[in-house]
């Protein structure tokens, strides 16, 4: 009896899986069938009832769209084709990125050819407001951030703002400080990365060395010599200002007892309330 009720057991789970492996494989086929429908959509000419233009003075080109589609896939285009019109300029894509942005649109498809591709179509999903191409992209590009590159990612996302390739970047600056604490990239951060350096080193909790203060009296130096301030004066403030704007943003536990006491040479410039906190 008890053989007969395992028997039952096999043979309907074994009928279970069986049903869903033939309704994944279904949806597999919908899904193909889908792409292709759409891919012909956007590479034929049936029904199309709107153009981009792209008034590009080296290569101005226009590609004929269906509203229904745009307006359903993306926020911007659900905004812009409200209004009573044919047509859009968009000039400050080319033509191949455009034809990119589009496939993604229609059929889901997108090409990853190479570093500055990543950061183009970044700027294009921000734009179009393609919030998955977006983090799919996002996602990319991190895992794409290595020690050989991760200033020129740093520097590029200036623009767009993202949080995750902003967070692996300042990752990377902070395990490999004490070999790039010289680099010039590292001088060419503003004031408000360094700011958020420190807010996410203090965030995950770690105790700044004392290489890290020097190069912020070096970052310093060089910013009020950029400066051509004729007065001495006039540098001496500049260098307490931007020392305090800094030194207010530590806390007690992220400083070495070692390290405090080695601050103390800077102490001219440093807020009187720094060395009284601690």
């Amino acid at each position: 009896m008890d053989n007969n009720n395992n028997n039952q057991i096999q043979n309907a789970n074994q009928n279970e899986n069986e049903n869903e492996n033939e309704k994944k494989n279904l949806e597999k086929k919908v899904t193909k069938n889908l792409i292709k429908n759409y891919s012909n959509l956007l590479n034929g000419n049936s029904f199309k009832d709107f153009s981009i233009f792209v008034e590009n003075k080296s290569n101005p080109f226009e590609i004929k769209v269906h509203k229904s589609i745009l307006s359903s896939r993306s926020p911007f285009f659900n905004e812009s084709l409200r209004q009573e019109s044919l047509f859009i300029s968009l000039n400050q894509f080319n033509k191949k990125e455009m034809e990119s942005i589009l496939s993604y649109i229609y059929y889901g498809n997108i090409s990853f050819e190479n570093q500055e591709n990543l950061i183009q179509l970044l700027e294009i999903s921000i734009y179009f407001k393609l919030n998955l191409l977006k983090e799919i992209i996002q996602k990319k590009i991190s895992n794409s951030i290595n020690y050989s590159n991760f200033f020129q990612f740093l520097f590029q996302n200036r623009n767009l703002n993202s949080n995750e390739i902003e967070i692996k970047c300042f990752e990377l600056i902070n395990q490999n400080f004490s070999q790039i604490q010289n680099n010039e990239n590292l001088f060419n951060l503003t004031k408000e990365e360094i700011i958020k350096f420190i807010q996410f080193k203090q965030e995950k909790k770690e105790i700044f060395q004392f290489d890290f203060f020097q190069f912020l009296n070096n970052w310093i130096e060089k910013r009020v010599n950029s400066l051509k301030l004729r007065k001495y004066k006039n540098k001496m403030n500049e260098k307490k200002r931007l020392f305090h704007s800094f030194f207010s943003l530590f806390d007690k536990d992220s400083i070495s007892k070692q390290d405090f006491d080695k601050l103390k040479q800077f102490d001219f410039f440093l807020p009187k309330f720094f060395f009284n906190s601690f």
